[in-house]
């Protein structure tokens, strides 16, 4: 009875979760990606290194169980880490849970309205752009971190600032000493894949830290290690005080570029982690709704601000992973390790988290999509760049704005095809013939032609082959049909549509 009772359970097992085992396998996989990620973003935020691990296992448990997208996983973002940094600088830890409280019910709001599919419609290339200069920014500050200096704040600083560091040191063992633990983390990240197929088995950014650990040990290294409060003490839900930042308008605008590139960065994840698998795909509204549900949940927490990450989502999907409880059960992995092993936190080297940081900063620059546009579409390419400098040069928030302007200008001109056809007999009236859309993009050339026609003849401006003709082309082609006409010969015709 009972080992027939176990076999009946056991079966029922299988069809409750037919893809147990795979689930499994992929969620220890991701756990192991994700726990130095975690840990690493957190402290590059400025923020204990614990509140990673609560990002991720919200992540992990509450937004994994919502539906949206079923491989997708969520949690701390090295494409959030400048944002974060800068926030936590201007208005303190405390209202962190403030600006990501409201980020996830804004998420939630625009799920409900049903404007995920709109982020579809955001140019890659701003998007691409917005995280070429965010992986500079993380580069940038990550190796000041690496020599366990203090960065400047804006990106330009850090940029500009590098010779003199560089300079400091090279005068200093301890300087060298950390800068070399960094160097030998990015080194075993990138080498790692060209090790036997067992090995690899281990993400690489998880053997890299726990080398670096291993040798700053047993060496006694003079490198700065991750300081630690424990899971329950760096917990604190957002006071009264930290809502009265909700009547300065730079904390509004905080706020919005919180919502705005952390829901643009997972939607943008769902639609390159569907082309990964060919199992369901994404519901952008309800995925929206699944981030915002889990930012909600992380801002009462005080934690970071969750975004989907492709980094572990395609670890995820590589992994064999084929429901969402793979990404549920990576949540408890987490959750398990940040209860029973919070201290094994406090022996990671700084400068082994800042190498893995400057690596996915170094993913996260599109050099081949930049080469390829640059051939094929200079206009798209030049967004990018102008995306990317513009944050490195500004802020993030202004530098998306300013990719958003000329996307929407390029668009615009794009869109603006005109034709202007000059017709001239000899005999009777100069004919001019207007096709496609006049848009007043082009209002310029189509007014240098028409004002070089001699105004001793008669015209006729023939507007019948326009599908478009907005209202500033039409106001400046009536005042050139009154100015331009001498006296003695016969007014400019306007021929409508």
């Amino acid at each position: 009875m009972r080992a027939g009772t176990g076999a009946a359970g056991g079966t029922r097992a299988t069809t409750r979760f037919p893809h147990l085992k795979q689930d499994f396998a992929a969620s220890l996989v991701v756990f192991l990606v994700a726990l130095p990620l975690c840990v690493g973003v957190a402290v590059a935020s400025g923020v204990p290194a614990e509140l990673g691990l609560v990002t991720g296992i919200v992540g992990g448990i509450v937004t994994g169980l919502m539906p949206g997208s079923s491989l997708q996983v969520s949690g701390p973002a090295a494409g959030l880490t400048v944002l974060v940094l800068g926030a936590v600088g201007q208005f303190g830890l405390p209202a962190l849970g403030v600006i990501v409280l409201a980020t996830g019910l804004l998420q939630l709001g625009m799920g409900a309205l049903n404007l995920g599919r709109w982020f579809r419609a955001i140019s890659l290339s701003v998007v691409e752009g917005m995280l070429a200069g965010i992986g500079l920014v993380i580069i940038a500050g990550q190796l000041y971190a690496a020599a366990g200096t203090t960065a400047p704040e804006s990106g330009i600083g850090k940029i500009l600032g590098m010779p003199e560091a560089l300079a400091d040191a090279l005068g200093s063992a301890t300087t060298l000493t950390s800068l070399a633990v960094g160097a030998g983390t990015v080194a075993v990240v990138v080498l790692w894949q060209r090790m036997p197929g067992k090995a690899r088995a281990v993400p690489g950014a998880l053997a890299a830290v726990l080398l670096a650990t291993a040798v700053s040990a047993v060496f006694s290294l003079p490198v700065a290690t991750v300081e630690v409060q424990g899971l329950l003490g760096v917990i604190q839900p957002p006071g009264t005080g930290a809502f009265a930042e909700l009547a300065n308008p730079a904390f509004i605008g905080t706020i919005l570029a919180f919502a705005l590139i952390a829901s643009a960065e997972s939607l943008f994840s769902a639609a390159a982690v569907d082309r990964l698998h060919d199992g369901p795909q994404t519901r952008y509204d309800k995925e929206l709704i699944a981030q915002g549900a889990g930012n909600t949940v992380c801002g009462v927490l005080g934690a970071l601000p969750m975004t989907a990450v492709i980094v572990r989502s395609s670890a995820n999907v590589r992994a064999g992973a084929r429901t969402k409880a793979s990404r549920v059960l990576h949540g408890v992995w987490l959750l398990v390790f940040a209860a029973l092993l919070p201290s094994a936190l406090a022996l990671i080297p700084i400068p082994a988290l800042a190498g893995i940081l400057v690596h996915a900063g170094w993913k996260l620059i599109p050099f081949r999509r930049v080469a390829a546009l640059w051939r094929g579409n200079r206009g798209e390419a030049l967004i990018l760049v102008v995306t990317a400098v513009s944050i490195v040069a500004v802020n993030m928030f202004e530098g998306v704005l300013i990719g958003l302007v000329l996307s929407v200008v390029k668009t615009a001109w794009d869109a603006s095809h005109v034709k202007l056809e000059v017709v001239d007999k000899g005999a009777g009236p100069i004919q001019a013939h207007l096709s496609g859309n006049a848009t007043f993009l082009r209002l310029p050339k189509i007014l240098d032609t028409l004002e070089a026609l001699p105004q001793d003849r008669p015209i006729e401006l023939d507007l019948s082959g326009l599908h478009h003709l907005d209202h500033a082309c039409r106001s400046a082609l009536e005042n050139w049909a009154e100015r331009h006409t001498t006296a003695g010969v016969d007014p400019v015709r306007l021929l409508a549509a």
